[in-house]
């Protein structure tokens, strides 16, 4: 028999076959360290790579696909293949993974009424355009085409969302209808209610989880008639803006869970190497409040988020190697870290005189959303002229989301986020509006990525704006995807603008002109290796380097720096562009040999 089967146990050409597994999302890691992270997976012990297929990076525009740069999937799979590993793909539409949307593509709820992961036709009609690019694409690398994926997903965690069988089947059928043979399986939370919601009838079910692997176990033997498998074995949790705290595990526990489940089953360890949340990518959860997932994905997973090998690696690699002994590949050397020094800024301008170079205009008569108007990510921003109210005394905001700054002349009045947005802000004093131009920036934080808030993930303003109670008409939308600073226009820096944290407590910087702001910091490298961008004493916003969005900083942290990867830096000349909302900018900018994802918090997922 060739190919995996699943009876008792796994079974791969006839042999029995024990998954040990790790997770490497492709499009959280640089290609350049594809291979590195690879073969130190496979160093360690592992016969499989287990990734995502993001929806909303392959199909970032409806009907436009991408399988290039970090998203040569292909190249991915071939590059598992010559290291000696297995592939397992979720290709699900819906991935969770602390992404942005959950990996939905924000496009989606451009249409009114859009119904996620359930039997709706228009939503279903999606993900069959999506899936007549995607599945061939994948069939090519499959096991019984030569290729080395041996497993896919249905879809992720549906037990904890829902209990639409039917749209369960019908997921299963139209994978299937493309050809493809290998095994699919699905994966929930190891309780009665996800296991129940989430089941296909003959299809393996696994669990995910992170601690107390025997009681995990042996719930699932009521529900898997076959294998038993942990297919996120979680070693970490992920951080979020405000938490303070960068969340880590016990070691001694995760090796005693993981050598019970080598010894009596199947494990996948989520993350073996969690990687970054570049650009605006990074997800949200929102239980009773909106909490937005860092930049890092660090994880506290068995890399480092710059690949560096850690305790649980070693750990890991003893446990593996005591059982299976461990195959002949050398564990690459680490990669270089190197503290460039501080860099001073040398151009500037404000997002008011920028907005013809960088933003699209559209007029209309009341508020839009983003997604109305064609934009998944990044800032918005509504001008409109007030000619007849004479002062505000409050400001509402319907259904907007998930920051907003309101500016009249450029000053700005007023910050709302999250549940500030639901009611009227008051403002004290009242502010005189006549013949004046009114500014509100939104940002969208991320997408909520778990739960029933995803179906209310519209971002910018969907409702009416009310100035004292009075729905306010009229306005310049202008999108901000920031996907286009090389068209930014700096000039000369004038250092009054900038200040250490006492100067910005004692006078606020936006009250001088600041506002949000571009400023331009550029260095020279000799040699392109990993560093760290320090971002004490900024406010929040964004950073590139070389046009390339690393991602957010806020200042609540509890992350203070940005890992900026040794291949997006060139030898010579390179340009880092801070994008700041706050009127906290430093002049100086530090590119430091450490990391800094705040202080650790000891969880037990």
């Amino acid at each position: 028999m060739s190919g995996i089967e699943i009876k008792d146990r796994f079974y791969l050409d006839g042999e029995e076959f024990h998954l040990i597994s790790g997770a490497i999302h492709y499009f959280r890691v640089v290609p350049q360290y594809w291979e590195d992270r690879l073969l130190k997976l496979r160093a360690m012990g592992c016969n499989t790579v287990e990734t995502y297929i993001p929806w909303n990076m392959h199909e970032p525009k409806e009907g436009e696909f991408v399988f290039d740069g970090m998203l040569d999937l292909g190249k991915f799979i071939e590059l598992a293949k010559s290291i000696g590993l297995y592939v397992i793909l979720r290709p699900s539409p819906y991935t969770c993974g602390e992404w942005e949307f959950g990996g939905f593509p924000a496009w989606l709820l451009k249409e009114d009424g859009m119904k996620l992961r359930c039997t709706y036709k228009p939503y279903l009609d999606h993900v069959k355009r999506y899936y007549d690019t995607l599945m061939p694409y994948i069939k090519k690398y499959t096991y019984d085409n030569g290729g080395p994926v041996i497993m896919m997903q249905i879809e992720n965690e549906y037990g904890y969302y829902g209990d639409d069988h039917e749209y369960m089947k019908w997921l299963y059928d139209l994978i299937r209808s493309y050809g493809i043979e290998v095994p699919l399986f699905t994966s929930d939370g190891p309780y009665d209610d996800a296991f129940r919601g989430g089941k296909i009838p003959g299809v393996l079910q696994t669990g995910n989880f992170g601690s107390h692997a025997k009681e995990r176990f042996d719930f699932m033997k009521k529900y898997v008639d076959g294998p038993l498998s942990c297919m996120e074995f979680w070693l970490g949790w992920f951080d979020d803006w405000g938490s303070g705290f960068h969340h880590t595990t016990s070691v001694e526990q995760n090796v005693e869970d993981f050598a019970y489940m080598l010894d009596n089953g199947n494990v996948n360890i989520y993350m073996f190497h969690g990687g970054t949340n570049f650009g605006f990518m990074n997800g949200s959860n929102y239980y009773d409040k909106l909490t937005p997932d860092v930049t890092s994905y660090d994880y506290d997973a068995v890399l480092t988020e710059d690949g560096q090998i850690t305790d649980k690696y070693i750990a890991f690699q003893k446990e593996i190697s005591k059982r299976y002994g461990l195959p002949e590949v050398e564990v690459p050397k680490p990669v270089k870290r190197k503290a460039y020094g501080k860099i001073k800024a040398d151009g500037y301008v404000s997002l008011w005189d920028s907005l013809d170079n960088i933003a699209d205009r559209h007029e209309s008569v009341y508020p839009v959303s983003m997604e109305k108007l064609g934009q998944s990510y990044g800032f918005i921003l509504y001008h409109t002229h007030l000619d007849e109210i004479p002062k505000m005394g409050e400001i509402r905001l319907m259904d907007a989301n998930d920051r907003a700054k309101v500016y009249v002349d450029h000053k700005n009045i007023a910050t709302m986020y999250d549940r500030e947005l639901l009611e009227a802000k008051k403002i004290e004093p009242h502010v005189e509006i006549l013949d004046k131009d009114l500014d509100i920036l939104v940002e969208n934080m991320g997408r909520v990525n778990f739960g029933p808030y995803m179906q209310k993930q519209r971002k910018g303003i969907d409702g009416p704006v009310l100035i004292n109670t009075r729905q306010h008409y009229g306005y310049d939308i202008y999108t901000l995807p920031l996907d286009n600073i090389d068209k930014l226009i700096f000039g000369a820096v004038n250092e009054t603008i900038f200040g250490n944290g006492a100067d910005i407590e004692k006078e606020n910087k936006e009250e001088k002109g600041t506002g949000p702001s571009f400023y331009r910091y550029t260095f020279e490298a000799d040699e392109c290796c990993d560093t760290f961008i320090n971002m004490e004493g900024f406010g929040k916003g964004c950073v590139f380097i070389n046009g390339f969005n690393l991602g957010r900083f806020w200042e609540v942290g509890p992350q203070k720096a940005l890992y900026l990867p040794g291949p997006l830096i060139r030898k010579g000349k390179n340009e880092i562009v801070v994008f700041e909302t706050e009127g906290k900018a430093q002049i100086e900018l530090e590119l430091m040999d450490h990391p800094s994802l705040g202080p650790c918090e000891q969880v037990n997922p």
